[in-house]
C-alpha cells in the first residue's frame, strides 16, 4: 500500500507542474478583468459602449425611416410621437440618422485604430530589434510627422482630395487610411521603447543563447509582452479617431453627405437659424460625439490601471 502510494507521489507532482505555471500565468489576466469590474466609471463606460454599439448597428435595421427618403411635407419639424427627434431640412428622421452616422463614426474609428496599431507596432517591433539605419530611417519619418499638428495636415490631405474630386464612396476608406496615418508615429515610438527596454531582460539573453530566429523572438518573446500597453494604447485611439473624423467631416473635408456622420451632421445645422430655433438638428449628434468619446476614455482610463499597475493613478 505504502509502495503504491510512493509511485503515484512522483506522477502526481510531474503531471501538475506544468498546469500550475498555466493556471498562475492565466490567473494574472483574472486579477486585471476582477480589478477592472470594480471599477465603476469604466464598467459604466463600458456598458455606453455596448448599448451605442448596439443602438448604431442593430437599431436602424427596424426604422421605417431608414431608407432616408426625402419628405418635404414633414421638413424640419420639431421632435414629436413620430419622430422623436424631430426631422432636418429634407425632411428625414434625426434619430436614425444620427444611429445610421454613429455607424459611420464608430467604424472609422475602429479602422483607424487597427490600421495604426498593426502599423506602429509593425515599425516600431522593426526599429527595436534591427537598429541601425533601419531605426534611424523610420524613427526619422515619424519625427517627421509628429511635428505638424494632426488636425492641419488632415486639412491639407482632405483639400487636396476635395480638389481631385475623389467620388464620395471612396472617401471613407481614404479617411480611415488618412487617421491610421497621422496616429502611427507615437505608438511606433512607444513600442520601440519597450522593446529595447525588455531585450536587456533575461529572457531574451537565453532566447539568443538557443539561436531562435528573429520572428520567433520578436512573435513569441517581445510583442507578447506588450500586448496590455497595446490593448490600452488602442481604446483610448478610437475616440481621438472618432473626433479628428468628426471635425473633418464637419469643415467638408471627411465622409460627404448622403453617408451621414455626426461631423456632417452638426455641418448640416449651420445657420443662425437652425441653432437658435431647431437645436435638435446638432445637439443629439453632438452629445453622441461627447458621450461616446469619454465612454471610450473612461473605460480606457480602467482597462490601463487593471493591466498596467505602474501607471495606476492614486
Amino acid at each position: 500500500m505504502s509502495t503504491a502510494i510512493e509511485q503515484l507521489a512522483p506522477e502526481q507532482t510531474i503531471s501538475t507542474s506544468r498546469p500550475a505555471a498555466v493556471i498562475e500565468r492565466s490567473s494574472l489576466w483574472q486579477q486585471s478583468i476582477k480589478k477592472l469590474r470594480r471599477n465603476r466609471t469604466a464598467m459604466l463606460g463600458f456598458i455606453f459602449i455596448i448599448v451605442m454599439f448596439a443602438a448604431c448597428f442593430i437599431a436602424p435595421l427596424f426604422s421605417p425611416y431608414a431608407s432616408g427618403k426625402v419628405n418635404l411635407a414633414v421638413m424640419n419639424q420639431a421632435p414629436s410621437a413620430a419622430h422623436w427627434l424631430g426631422t432636418d431640412h429634407l425632411g428625414r428622421d434625426v434619430l436614425t440618422r444620427l444611429l445610421q452616422a454613429g455607424r459611420i463614426s464608430l467604424t472609422v474609428g475602429l479602422v483607424s485604430m487597427i490600421l495604426s496599431v498593426v502599423i506602429g507596432t509593425v515599425l516600431g517591433a522593426i526599429a527595436s530589434y534591427y537598429r541601425g539605419i533601419v531605426d534611424q530611417i523610420i524613427m526619422r519619418i515619424a519625427d517627421l510627422l509628429m511635428t505638424i499638428p494632426n488636425l492641419p495636415l488632415l486639412f491639407i490631405i482632405g483639400a487636396i482630395l476635395s480638389e481631385w474630386k475623389v467620388p464620395t464612396e471612396y472617401r471613407l476608406y481614404i479617411v480611415m487610411l488618412m487617421l491610421s496615418v497621422v496616429g502611427w508615429p507615437g505608438l511606433a515610438r512607444l513600442v520601440r521603447g519597450e522593446l529595447l527596454s525588455l531585450r536587456e531582460r533575461d529572457f531574451m539573453q537565453a532566447a539568443e543563447a538557443l539561436g531562435l530566429n528573429d520572428r520567433r523572438k520578436l512573435f513569441t518573446h517581445l510583442l507578447p509582452n506588450i500586448f496590455p500597453l497595446l490593448i490600452v494604447v488602442a481604446t483610448l485611439s478610437i475616440g481621438g479617431a472618432i473626433i479628428s473624423e468628426s471635425t473633418l467631416s464637419y469643415f467638408g473635408l471627411g465622409v460627404m453627405p448622403p453617408t451621414p456622420t455626426w461631423g456632417n451632421m452638426i455641418d448640416a445645422a449651420n445657420t443662425l437659424i437652425d441653432f437658435e430655433k431647431r437645436p435638435w438638428l446638432w445637439i443629439p449628434p453632438g452629445l453622441a460625439i461627447f458621450a461616446t468619446v469619454i465612454a471610450i476614455n473612461l473605460f480606457g482610463d480602467g482597462l490601463r490601471d487593471a493591466l498596467d499597475p505602474k501607471q495606476e493613478r492614486r
